[in-house]
């Protein structure tokens, strides 16, 4: 088996259209989240969102590009094209050894409410051209192959909001068994539209509050629900000889996936947390012991009843209760609001970079415990800590769960 390393990474998020300002505004517990301005909200219950701000896709593309590509395309594209400066890949891989694995929940789901307008007003003649070639969701994975003629495997993993994280296992597997020699995985979703807002709405997913600093509550008995949000996360995974060879800076290992499916509901997690505790004992199975204080987790932690407290009981039976209560953890929706399909992405980058510069992002607002999730969230403000395994999860609807644990690499150059 292939040994796998992170080489690049990449980022467009509510803190920050790169890596540094996220991070940045991760450990300065950064609120992303405020009213929505990309449409209307009269009429809304639900009026607060976690947006990107200031993205201008002219910065890497020309207009007719942009006229042609949906934003979750654009935002996958610039995660993309930093994840690849950073590692210094491009020109030192072949075309047929070099993958994309780059899944979206959604997929072009403000181009599908605007042509589905299109055809309403106007007739099915107003219906743009490339309507179908913006929309679909694995256009993100095929538009970052086409700009780097990555010639190897290229999929799209849909699972919801576990889809980020499942690209990135995936790619891990694909690397690790021989399939290719480079991949670039991530996630992206572009999904803060009417549409998407009345339908989470109604579905009673999303937070009731009209509060920024109390609408994304992870682990608070005061939580009320989600606080969508968007974006994209890229990675550059590589095999760790080609990335020897060629003198690359490297982040962190990949030492473990996980991947279950609770089977139990369509939008619920089980109370049972089997599935979603394999997930996480699946992803450290290879990690070797290690000391419950040096390790960190980046939870799902949506601050929806249900997600939280079935999170929590299922990190206890993964790891014991005793040593459960040491592992430092965090929610980063507390402050970027859920990236649905990128939310996994982004999160995987958050986790690494703890690993490497010792800080845990904190779990903001997080100011009334909830005895149900009863684990150390690290509340508020970033704490260091000397950590050895981080760890990612995501939960989606239909009951996918996955999870990437991360380690330093030994004999990195």
């Amino acid at each position: 088996m292939k040994r796998v390393v992170v080489t690049g990474l990449g980022a467009v998020t509510p803190l920050g259209n790169d890596v540094k300002s996220f991070w940045d505004g991760l450990i300065n517990g950064k609120n992303g989240i405020d009213f929505i301005t990309h449409f209307d909200v009269g009429g809304f219950k639900h009026r607060l969102a976690a947006e990107v701000k200031g993205f201008d896709p002219l910065s890497f593309m020309d207009k007719n590009t942009a006229r042609k590509t949906d934003i979750f395309v654009q935002y996958a594209l610039s995660a993309a094209i930093e994840a690849m400066e950073d590692s210094g890949l491009e020109g030192n891989i072949k075309s047929d050894e070099l993958g994309v694995y780059f899944g979206s929940g959604i997929g072009g789901f403000i181009t599908l409410s605007q042509e589905h307008e299109a055809l309403l007003s106007g007739g099915p003649r107003k219906v743009s051209p490339h309507f179908i070639s913006k929309m679909i969701g694995n256009i993100a994975a095929g538009n970052i192959a086409i700009k780097y003629g990555a010639t190897g495997p290229c999929i799209c993993p849909v699972t919801a909001c576990a889809s980020g994280t499942s690209s990135i296992g995936e790619a891990y597997r694909a690397i690790k068994h021989g399939y290719a020699k480079a991949i670039i995985c991530g996630g992206s979703e572009a999904a803060i539209t009417p549409l998407a807002l009345a339908g989470f709405g109604n579905a009673t997913a999303l937070t009731d509050s009209a509060d920024r600093d109390a609408a994304s509550l992870p682990f608070d008995k005061r939580r009320s629900g989600f606080v969508i949000g968007e974006g994209a996360g890229a990675l550059i995974l590589e095999e760790y000889e080609h990335a020897l060879s060629r003198g690359a800076n490297i982040y962190a290992e990949v030492c473990g996936y996980g991947s279950t499916c609770d089977a139990y509901h369509v939008t619920a997690p089980s109370p049972q947390v089997s599935a979603s505790s394999k997930m996480i004992s699946d992803a450290i199975k290879d990690a070797g012991e290690i000391d419950p204080s040096k390790i960190y987790i980046n939870a799902h932690g949506t601050g929806t009843k249900l997600n939280d407290k079935t999170e929590t009981a299922a990190i206890k039976l993964a790891f014991g209760e005793e040593r459960a209560k040491q592992i430092h953890i965090s929610s980063t929706k507390s402050m970027t609001g859920h990236m649905l399909g990128a939310a996994g992405a982004a999160e995987a980058i958050a986790a690494i970079l703890t690993l490497k510069n010792g800080i845990i992002p904190p779990t903001i607002n997080l100011l009334e415990a909830d005895e149900e999730c009863d684990l150390n969230y690290t509340p508020n403000t970033a704490v260091k800590a000397d950590i050895e395994l981080a760890l990612s999860s995501s939960l989606g609807f239909g009951g996918h769960n996955a999870c990437l644990a991360f380690k330093n690499c030994k004999g990195e150059k």
